[in-house]
């Protein structure tokens, strides 16, 4: 892979990512997940595809996620939303794009499309997990939890293999950016791939997003023994080949 960059959104914000520029070419803009960096197996395969098919290439790493400025914790969906509209607009430009979303990147990946609508030729979610904060999060914490939560503002979570660090004011946020009650009406291909043996995020949530998009061309890819990540090969090849069907019918 190209050495990762840095783009500079203010005096103390700098947010890293990688790029494959092309001036007048489509874009794959890949959003990472929850805690999620650009180094990983997905965004590695994406930018060889990418860079294969000479195509535009794009993945960042939100305000503090892997090795971008800020504190994890400071962040929430809308945050990390507008990171997202900033670093398109500077590097994919006027640029047409395919979003990939995975697993939060496809709740932020939904919510671009309030800014980009005529630029979004395609979208692909990957273990999409819209508005988990709340549906996944907050109304399954016992009372207690809760309680906890409010009085420290702050509380760690076990999910499966993960932990996480939770804020209130990242619940209340996302409680703002309800999604799945929206209606996108863009005339696209929209591909929904889940692993069977998710064990962070249950299939109906991508079943959830197809139901967002009222005109577009929709398809459920339900991966055999697939896990939340979808980092194996034989999960790569199939988010390629489904990548690959939705470029060749921008292109």
């Amino acid at each position: 892979m190209k050495k990762f960059k840095y783009i500079k959104i203010s005096n103390t914000k700098k947010l890293r990512y990688i790029d494959n520029y092309f001036k007048k070419k489509l874009y794959i803009i890949f959003l990472p997940g929850f805690m999620s960096d650009i180094e990983g197996e997905k965004p590695k395969t994406l930018f060889k595809f990418a860079k294969k098919n000479k195509l535009g290439f794009l993945s960042l790493e939100y305000s503090g996620h892997g090795k971008s400025s800020g504190i994890f914790t400071k962040g929430n969906i809308s945050i990390w939303s507008k990171d997202t509209k900033t670093v398109i607009k500077k590097i994919a430009k006027k640029n047409d794009f395919v979003l990939i979303g995975s697993s939060m990147g496809a709740w932020i990946a939904i919510n671009q499309f309030s800014y980009f609508k005529s630029q979004i030729k395609g979208f692909i979610g990957i273990g999409s997990a819209p508005e988990f904060l709340t549906r996944l999060m907050w109304n399954k914490f016992p009372n207690k939890k809760k309680r906890e939560l409010i009085k420290k503002r702050k509380i760690l979570i076990k999910n499966g293999d993960y932990e996480y660090p939770i804020t209130l004011q990242l619940i209340e946020d996302g409680r703002k950016n309800k999604v799945l009650n929206k209606k996108i009406n863009a005339s696209i291909k929209v591909t929904v791939i889940h692993g069977q043996k998710d064990e962070v995020v249950p299939i109906i949530y991508s079943k959830h997003v197809l139901n967002i998009f009222s005109r577009a061309k929709k398809k459920m890819v339900i991966i055999k023994n697939g896990d939340h990540s979808l980092s194996s090969q034989k999960s790569l090849k199939k988010i390629e080949k489904e990548l690959n069907i939705i470029v060749k019918d921008v292109i």
